[in-house]
């Protein structure tokens, strides 16, 4: 604890020379000044180590003692911080260091969104900057409850959200609701008909009466499950009750074939730069971007590409002010002709996503492309093989 404390206060170590230095000594214990670790010298001198605030005493009782004093090293806490005195880059670096933990840590410089999967995170974030939550924002003033509620009532697909702030950082943890099953109103009566044309490959009736089999062919819109059912009379009755209308329910999956077409012009329009550029610097500080030269809207014919620099802390946490640079480079456009090649393979992939889409849970058997050129366009044909589920109810009117 002792050395603890002469840290913290300072310590001067000298020495004292002549022929009687231990008069030197002895005048120190006498004016009560504390001092230790005594080191006599082989030419005689006495070292000592006094507070650093008793120092300027010391030269008068050296003259009493007939000595001379000589300071030998200076330590502690003092000692260290004088040596920054004049590095005035250093103090001022450190002040602003202390400003910065001492005021940034009370506004939120992150948002970290969490747990959402199908509501995007541009999408919160959004909302939460329309309730005043985004870097910048001073975190006390924050009414964490009022700004939860609001994004629940504006984000139907979360049920519970809560925002945590630490430091800096606001996390919003999230969850989302569990889609309900889809409901059947068993009361809403009718049929169940084709939706494409096909071959029926399975046929399951949960409700309703068919006289389709598998393996016959069906057409767009007719009958697969009839929501009308005979009740049968008892085996000995003289007939059937009669008729009985009832929702038509089932599974009808076919083989279907489908014809899908796309196309693009052979020519297309095509940037070509003049070697025109214009620079522009801005600075981003909170969310804030104030332009510091050569700012302004790109005008009409000028291409704009942004680049921006932002600091990140070793954890990777991203500090809340970047620079940023934007090139705007003048073209103009000229008409080139289309690589074939790339041309047909780009639309036969929009062509089997497209195809994707349509079919939706079912399957694609079999697809063949075919190429032509025709009335100055690239025109490219998909024939597809698939396996779908074809039923659509229709209510009765």
């Amino acid at each position: 604890m002792r050395r603890v404390v002469n840290f913290l206060r300072g310590s001067v170590e000298v020495e004292a020379a002549g022929p009687f230095p231990e008069r030197f000594v002895n005048l120190c214990a006498q004016r009560g000044v504390p001092f230790w670790g005594v080191e006599w010298r082989e030419d005689g001198a006495v070292r000592i180590r006094v507070p650093r605030r008793a120092r300027h005493g010391l030269e008068e009782l050296a003259q009493r003692a007939g000595c001379a004093l000589r300071e030998v090293e200076r330590e502690g806490a003092p000692a260290f911080l004088a040596r920054f005195r004049r590095r005035y880059g250093l103090w001022v670096g450190l002040s602003f260091s202390l400003l910065a933990v001492l005021v940034l840590s009370h506004f939120v410089l992150v948002v970290d969104v969490q747990g959402n999967e199908r509501v995007p995170t541009a999408e919160i974030l959004s909302c939460l900057r329309r309730l005043g939550v985004h870097p910048g924002t001073f975190s006390p003033a924050i009414d964490v409850d009022t700004v939860e509620q609001e994004v629940l009532l504006e984000l139907d697909e979360l049920t519970w959200i809560a925002i945590n702030r630490s430091g800096v950082r606001a996390e919003v943890l999230v969850r989302e609701g569990v889609e309900p099953p889809e409901i059947v109103d068993q009361s809403e009566l009718g049929d169940v008909v084709a939706g494409q044309a096909g071959v029926i490959t399975r046929l399951e009736v949960w409700s309703g009466e068919s006289d389709r089999q598998v393996g016959q062919a069906v057409a767009k819109g007719d009958v697969l499950i009839r929501g009308d059912v005979l009740l049968e009379g008892p085996p000995y009755g003289e007939g059937d009750i009669g008729w009985q209308q009832v929702r038509a329910q089932g599974v009808v999956e076919a083989l279907t074939w489908r014809t899908l077409e796309a196309s693009i012009p052979l020519e297309a329009q095509v940037k070509v730069y003049t070697g025109r550029t214009r620079s522009c610097y801005f600075l981003e500080w909170m969310g804030r971007r104030r332009d510091l030269w050569g700012g302004g809207s790109a005008p009409a014919g000028w291409e704009k590409t942004s680049r921006i620099w932002s600091p990140r802390l070793p954890d990777g946490l991203a500090l809340p002010f970047a620079v940023g640079r934007e090139l705007l480079r003048e073209y103009e456009t000229r008409p080139v002709q289309v690589d074939l090649a790339a041309a047909e393979e780009m639309l036969e992939a929009r062509l089997a996503e497209a195809l994707a889409r349509q079919v939706g849970e079912g399957s694609v058997q079999e697809t063949s492309y075919t190429a032509v050129v025709r009335e100055g366009c690239l025109v490219v044909t998909l024939k597809a093989a698939c396996r779908e589920e074809i039923g659509v109810f229709v209510p009765k009117t």
